[in-house]
């Protein structure tokens, strides 16, 4: 085990994959040269070479295109897009074509492609840099999503993208960079579809995934000096999402929130709340709760974008509306 940053972590996975397959490349943005906006490929191309980590021009489509090709012809391309607002640019290739090959070729083809894209807010970077957009991906199929909380689980499921033959949607959360905790050296992967609970607790389930889990513990917390135990569960991946260990959680404590930083509209949380209608319901002693952002655009003034966040307070309040 090692101390390592949530950008340490992102960088070990790369390399770790590229020393592993050298069909493994790195594609983006300014990411041989500068390493990238925010350091997750700094150095490697200082170590794997141009062959193997391409700074491309500004061009979010022209960066999927190639990954898609790439991909289609037996490569791993990792393709770095500093913001997932930007994601629009290149939607039409995500969508329609990497989404979508393998099954209109008939399984002719595997398309083992991962894309990279920081989300979220807390950094000042407005409307156009601060968005969480993982919802829309959970609605395509053929694609994999996956979001990470920490350090640990950035460089473990990061390294399982690159070795799936699936597209795969990695989020990471830019306002986790300088978070650090213990990881494991060497290769290191984590299987996607696994939840974890991250807390244990028997009166209410908390659901929730990238940075929001680190409110929703301090949510937690505050909850059980009052006497309320909170399960907190780290879902990790969205797309495919661990029901059973929801559903195992949901069903034990009869109440549940579920929180993350996206705007609650179109939330992946109304997705949960509706599978759990459906297959828990009998189990339920309360409505499902959501906790988002409302439904505007992200604020750039320091003081609005707090308040437009989801807070460990706002948490504790959906708790609470639970029991009066």
């Amino acid at each position: 085990m090692a101390i390592m940053t949530y950008v340490d972590a992102i960088r070990d996975a790369q390399r770790q994959e590229m020393l592993r397959d050298p069909n493994v490349f790195l594609a983006g943005e300014d990411i041989a040269l500068m390493g990238s906006s925010f350091g997750q490929t700094a150095g490697l191309y200082a170590e794997f070479g141009a062959e193997r980590v391409w700074d491309t021009p500004i061009s979010e489509g022209q960066i999927v295109s190639l990954g898609v090709g790439a991909a289609a012809m037996g490569l791993r391309p990792v393709l770095s897009l500093d913001f997932c607002d930007f994601l629009g640019c290149c939607f039409d290739e995500i969508l329609n074509q990497a989404a979508k090959m393998t099954y209109m070729l008939n399984g002719q083809t595997s398309l083992p492609l991962v894309i990279r894209a920081n989300l979220g807010g807390e950094i000042g970077a407005a409307a156009q840099h601060s968005q969480c957009l993982e919802a829309l991906f959970t609605h395509i199929p053929g694609l994999k999503v996956v979001a990470s909380s920490g350090p640990r689980l950035a460089k473990g499921l990061l390294a399982q993208a690159i070795r799936d033959d699936n597209p795969v949607m990695c989020f990471e959360h830019k306002g986790l960079n300088g978070m650090s905790e213990e990881v494991p050296e060497g290769e290191y992967v984590v299987p996607f579809g696994k939840a974890e609970v991250r807390r244990e607790g028997g009166d209410v389930t908390i659901l929730t995934w990238s940075k929001m889990l680190h409110k929703c513990l301090a949510a937690a917390a505050t909850l059980a000096d009052e006497g309320i135990g909170a399960e907190v569960i780290d879902l990790v991946s969205l797309c495919p999402l661990d029901m059973d260990a929801v559903l195992g959680s949901v069903c034990k404590t009869g109440r549940v929130v579920i929180a993350h930083e996206a705007v609650e509209t179109g939330g992946f949380g109304g997705e949960i709340a509706a599978r759990l209608a459906d297959e828990a319901f009998d189990y339920l002693d309360a409505p499902v709760k959501r906790v988002g952002s409302p439904f505007t655009p992200v604020p750039f003034s320091s003081a609005l974008e707090r308040n437009y966040q989801p807070s460990e307070g706002k948490v504790v309040a959906a708790v609470k509306s639970l029991f009066a």
